[in-house]
């Protein structure tokens, strides 16, 4: 068995036994309302069954990092599989630190997911082992990338307690207009997480089923030595259901879905790249397939999600949630400062002679940046506590995770080389 062996084992290991420290998380949580059940007792055994599963993951995810380095010759961050594998590890790492120093068992319940929806999401990639391309042959790589996976990772932790903050402190029983929209913006919070996973659900679906469809695509492109223009036929491959079809393509091979075999539209003209029409095509689905996951929740539950969850969180005081949310975001904030722009910068000088240029991930670090500034001014300076910096911190993470989810999935740039399949 090789290391590139040891690493997969390593992966799915720490991903089935994040999910079973999930599971023992939720029994700590809920069971202490179980019959004939002393509740503190039920919760330290629980919690320590729970915590002591979460760290065996992160020990195998250790294992899973140093094995593929050892393969590859470079820390394992240089694509989407590999950045988004050690972001869900640097969030375990991260919410070890914090459970040690609040023994808060609560936040395992709400942190594990977040954990494990990241490497769910990572295995959609390729996870082949490619040499590094001429730009990321640079010890910035193994600063910059760390550094900002792991100040992302604080404010997962950050957008966690601030979540838990809402839900014990929203009124769900009140008919108050502004107790109406906190639950609905709550809802949205928990959709859009959904969402996610719907793009994680149809990726693997259809994946597991073989679907493909093959698109050829006539460009014209000119010649500058000859002076004229040449045709180029470009070919495109959908491993989904082709709602959007690239701009002015021809099907070759269009297996029916569902009755469908030929695309429903068109990708508008200023959408002409090679995979700009099956990046939306995939956002499309991921959208059809998390509304689908959401109604099929409402209808099992019958009630909103937030409501469902919200009698879990009563033990919490939303204080210490308070709290840690803003613990967690102060010690990651520094650390992005540092991580996403300055050294980002300073590389970006040596590998592209200069230090801004305004690409999309540059650009939305840089927006990430400006917020949790705010929020960190705000709660500081004009006393923001309590539900507006909660508010604060769950829009934070949501911006977060368009930087890391929405501007690879849907944009081209620089940073393209971490990009979809």
């Amino acid at each position: 068995m090789d290391f590139l062996e040891i690493s997969r084992y390593g992966f799915m290991i720490a991903f089935f036994l994040y999910c079973a420290s999930f599971i023992f998380y939720v029994v700590a949580v809920t069971g202490k309302t179980w019959k004939n059940r002393d509740p503190q007792r039920h919760e330290r055994k629980w919690g320590r069954i729970s915590f002591a599963t979460s760290s065996m993951g992160l020990l195998s995810h250790l294992i899973y990092c140093a094995f593929r380095w050892a393969y590859s010759g470079h820390i394992p961050v240089s694509n989407m599989y590999e950045f988004m594998t050690f972001l869900s590890m640097m969030v375990m790492i991260a919410f070890t630190v914090i459970f040690l120093i609040y023994r808060k068992i609560l936040l395992g319940m709400f942190a594990l997911p977040i954990a494990i929806i990241i490497m769910a999401y990572a295995a959609v990639f390729p996870q082949d082992v490619q040499p590094l391309i001429p730009s990321l042959r640079s010890i910035w790589l193994y600063i910059h990338v760390t550094l900002a996976a792991t100040s992302e990772a604080f404010f997962a932790v950050g957008f966690v307690a601030a979540l838990l903050y809402l839900l014990r402190t929203i009124e769900f029983d009140s008919n108050e207009k502004s107790a109406r929209r906190q639950k609905r913006w709550i809802e949205f919070t928990l959709f859009s997480i959904i969402i996610v996973v719907g793009f994680i659900v149809s990726v693997f679906a259809f994946r597991a089923a073989g679907y493909e469809a093959v698109f050829t695509q006539n460009k014209t492109a000119i010649d500058s030595q000859v002076q004229q223009d040449s045709t180029i036929e470009q070919q495109g491959v959908y491993h989904m259901p082709p709602i959007v079809a690239p701009y002015q393509s021809k099907a070759e091979s269009v297996p029916s879905f569902l009755g469908m075999d030929r695309a429903w539209f068109e990708a508008p003209s200023w959408m002409s790249g090679a995979s700009s029409a099956r990046k939306l095509n995939t956002v499309i689905w991921a959208l059809i397939t998390g509304i689908v996951l959401y109604l099929l929740l409402r209808l099992i539950l019958r009630r909103p999600l937030s409501k469902v969850l919200a009698p879990a969180v009563k033990g919490i005081d939303p204080n210490d949630a308070d709290e840690i949310s803003y613990r967690a975001i102060a010690i990651g904030f520094p650390i992005f400062t540092l991580g996403a722009l300055v050294f980002a910068m300073i590389w970006a000088q040596q590998a592209w002679g200069r230090f801004w240029g305004w690409d999309p991930k540059e650009v939305w670090a840089l927006i990430t940046w400006l917020y949790y500034s705010a929020y960190l001014h705000l709660r500081l300076s004009r006393g923001f506590h309590g539900r507006k910096a909660s508010w604060i911190a769950v829009i934070g993470f949501l911006v977060v995770m368009f930087t890391l989810v929405g501007v690879n999935l849907i944009i081209a740039g620089l940073h393209s080389y971490a990009g979809t399949d």
